[in-house]
């Protein structure tokens, strides 16, 4: 079976639903689908690095986007958070956020977080520290440290470095971490905030074997209650936690399907996984 380049459209609200500024939970996910992408097209100095692109992601959904350099995949995750705005096309959040029109910041309130394939943490600053720092107050990092977390506060962080699995290392310097550790206290630090959709880009790349083992684990747990995107060019972390595969190439959907299906496709075989 030839996996389809161009998924079908689902249903969308109306545009008078349409709302400019929202917070987290706001997204109306009624018909399943948690993001909408429709012919979006951005061109820079006459390089059109996404063309005419559809992608649909659904509500709890782990969704793996693969393809060659250039196809189009870090152009697709700075559209959808706000830092690049697409020439032409809608993005919508649930069916009635449109993030065109919103600032980074306030995609991130809506409840989309991204992580970056480098870690991005506060090396002099504990495990805790920086699980505290990400917590949403709206306090500048000094305001933050200073301040007195509740019991609640102090449990969420618990939970959430249970689940990244660096609750035994909750007092030590982030800079003292392994790589793999690092990526994944910056997973904590997004999931602390509670997004509904969260897109890592290339999560193992630097990662010991059993590092890449225990952020596959760690990804297809987070399905189900958040919606996650994730950029990767290592195949065989793809296969592990891969249930719907999206290949672009040249700015477009090439194929999209089962892993089995996308490795299969003759046209993937030629421009990506062939190579």
């Amino acid at each position: 079976m030839i996996a389809q380049s161009n998924p079908s459209p689902p249903p969308r609200g109306s545009a008078s639903h349409v709302v400019a500024r929202s917070s987290a939970g706001d997204a109306d996910t009624r018909h399943g689908v948690i993001l909408y992408v429709e012919n979006v097209s951005v061109s820079f100095d006459g390089f059109k690095a996404l063309n005419g692109l559809n992608l649909y992601i659904e509500d709890g959904e782990l969704r793996c986007i693969i393809g060659p350099n250039g196809a189009g995949k870090s152009t697709l995750m700075d559209v959808i958070t706000g830092k690049t705005r697409p020439d032409s096309g809608q993005v919508f959040f649930g069916q009635n956020i449109d993030l065109t029109r919103l600032s980074e910041f306030r995609i991130a309130q809506a409840g989309i977080g991204r992580k970056f394939q480098r870690p991005t943490v506060f090396p002099r600053h504990s495990v805790f520290e920086n699980m505290e720092i990400a917590l949403p107050t709206g306090k500048r990092v000094r305001d933050t440290l200073f301040a007195r977390l509740d019991g609640s506060q102090r449990d969420r962080i618990d939970r959430a470095l249970e689940v990244i699995g660096l609750l035994g290392k909750r007092h030590q310097v982030a800079g003292m971490l392994s790589h793999g550790e690092k990526q994944w206290l910056e997973i904590g630090m997004l999931l602390i905030q509670e997004p509904r959709l969260l897109l890592v880009d290339e999560p193992v790349a630097g990662m010991s074997q059993q590092e890449t083992e225990r952020t596959a684990e760690l990804l297809a747990s987070l399905a189900g209650k958040h919606s996650v995107v994730v950029v990767e060019h290592d195949m065989d972390f793809v296969r592990r936690i891969a249930r719907k595969v999206t290949v672009l190439h040249e700015g477009a959907v090439l194929a999209e399907g089962s892993m089995e299906q996308v490795q299969n496709d003759p046209r993937v075989i030629e421009v990506y996984l062939g190579a």
